[in-house]
């Protein structure tokens, strides 16, 4: 927390005074954002400590029900406003954003006050038995740094900033170096916005959720030898079905994503989207997805099971990787404008995703199970996708999407028909997949 007040300050600063602040008439209370996003995030680290307790001992109702009460109450909140005020401007999302930080910590510290110490907290042997243990506190008989512990926190906090930077870094090139003006930045985050709510509302709770599934089956730092081999043959068997999973969802949105981008768009804004960079860009995405799809289960795999040495390793390629990233992205929006944002973070993603799978089969090479093959789809199945991405494709040159409304229904049935023959196609060849999502 108090980081976090120092960086908040500090950033805050740099956004007020250092960087490029829009016209007041155009976009109004700027300043005011700045101080309410700063505040919001010291309030979201107040209750991290409640957030990684609920993680650590897989409280999942509790983090659907939080995030869901605190996101319902956002998007309420910011249409109400919107509404009845579109004169406040920015201070409607900021108002949002404190509201919703707010409604988060306040679900996480009403629970743990009402569990710790409760009969069900006895009960499950829980090691934490009143809320003030959660707060900072001296130990008389330990050191006042463990630094073992200090260490390895160091090295988690060096990976995460590097892949804050890998993630998020297109938006830091086009913050300072302005290669983007603030309407095409617009465009970009409409696009970026739609595109990724596959990514945070199916593959990034599978993630977090798996990870720790994945640390608490295998041990950190050991090798597959010197694990439970009852747990390692369960742990191969999870993560072989995870990559099909995820792999399936994103060939399923990159194949229709591309013939339906402009359609989509239009419908959602308008000629404003649909007309310009907006249908090349979410075509792009849609390839991007499939990237982050793998990513996310290969990573989780990967990082739950590194020790120390091997985290700090990966440290010096993140960090060349991440410079190797800002640099491509610099050089593609020069030649293909925002398009050249999303190129650069697929190279990124397929550099991480080599990695990861590079580990996973050094890993299991000394057994027998071959996890790495859920990133093999069936033949039938293979060519179904490409049939319906060739006719989709088609469809969409003859149909779409300027042709009125019935040429546009036909294109729409096009591809729910390649997308009922591509469902029908995956429950009959992916039989072992069906039954794992039936019965998790």
């Amino acid at each position: 927390v108090p980081l976090g007040v120092f960086w908040s300050l500090i950033l805050g600063l740099v956004w007020l005074h250092l960087l490029e602040v829009p016209d007041p008439s155009v976009v109004p209370h700027y300043q005011a954002g700045v101080v309410a996003f700063g505040l919001s995030a010291i309030i979201e680290l107040l209750g991290e400590p409640f957030w990684v307790l609920a993680q650590a001992h897989l409280f999942v109702r509790l983090k659907v029900i939080a995030e869901s009460l605190s996101v319902v109450s956002k998007c309420i909140l910011t249409v109400t406003l919107v509404i009845l005020y579109p004169q406040w401007g920015l201070y409607i999302f900021s108002l949002a954003q404190l509201l919703y930080v707010s409604v988060l910590v306040m679900c996480y510290v009403i629970y743990f006050v009402m569990f710790l110490g409760s009969p069900e907290a006895t009960k499950k042997s829980f090691p934490v038995a009143r809320v003030k243990a959660l707060l900072p506190n001296f130990v008389e008989d330990e050191t006042f740094v463990n630094w073992k512990e200090a260490r390895l926190t160091w090295s988690f906090f060096k990976q995460s900033f590097l892949k804050q930077i890998l993630t998020e870094g297109e938006r830091y090139v086009m913050t300072f170096l302005n290669v983007l003006n603030f309407g095409d930045q617009g465009v970009y985050d409409i696009v970026n916005n739609l595109g990724s709510l596959v990514a945070r509302f199916i593959f990034s709770p599978i993630e977090e959720s798996f990870y720790v599934f994945f640390a608490k089956v295998l041990e950190r730092g050991k090798t597959v030898k010197d694990q439970k081999q009852d747990d390692v043959a369960m742990a191969a068997n999870v993560l072989e079905l995870l990559l099909k999973l995820v792999l399936l969802i994103g060939l399923t949105i990159t194949v229709f994503g591309y013939a339906y981008s402009q359609l989509a768009l239009d419908i959602y804004g308008g000629s404003m989207l649909s007309s310009g960079t907006g249908p090349d860009l979410l075509r792009c995405y849609s390839l991007y997805v499939l990237f982050l799809a793998v990513n996310g289960v290969t990573e989780c795999f990967t990082f739950a099971l590194m020790c120390k040495e091997e985290v700090d390793r990966y440290n010096f390629v993140m960090l060349a990787l991440s410079f190797t990233f800002l640099c491509i992205s610099y050089f593609l929006t020069h030649w293909y404008g925002s398009v050249g944002f999303i190129l650069a973070n697929c190279f990124n993603m397929g550099i991480r995703i080599a990695h990861s799978t590079h580990y996973i089969y050094n890993y299991f090479r000394e057994s027998t199970h071959r996890p790495l093959t859920g990133l093999l789809p069936s033949p039938a199945l293979l060519l179904v996708y490409i049939s319906s991405a060739l006719i989709t494709a088609f469809s969409e040159v003859l149909f779409c999407c300027d042709k009125g409304w019935m040429a546009r229904l036909i294109h729409i049935s096009t591809g729910a028909l390649c997308f009922a023959a591509t469902l029908v196609t995956m429950f009959c060849t992916e039989t072992k997949l069906i039954h794992f999502v039936r019965s998790q």
